[in-house]
């Protein structure tokens, strides 16, 4: 079972409620920048347990899930 790492992200927001994520910096100070939003819905996270916004965006040519739950943000780690 995947745990639930939380991480500080730097979003925009746009004047119709649209947050869309720009950098992650992990739990280990490392920042990344977000190359682009692909996917934005409510869903579980299914490794980790729970539910929120699923943003599946694209860092360093990878695709990854980033999940928003009131107001605080996390990735589905390795436990």
């Amino acid at each position: 079972m995947a745990r639930r790492a939380y991480v500080r992200v730097v979003a925009e927001f746009s004047e119709e409620g649209r947050i869309t994520p720009l950098t992650v910096e992990w739990e280990d100070g490392r920042k990344f920048r977000v190359d682009k939003l692909l996917d934005v819905r409510l869903a579980p996270a299914t490794k980790a347990g729970g539910q929120g916004m699923r943003y599946t965006v694209r860092i360093g040519g990878r695709e990854t899930y980033l999940f928003e739950d009131e107001g605080r943000w996390f990735v589905e780690a390795r436990a």
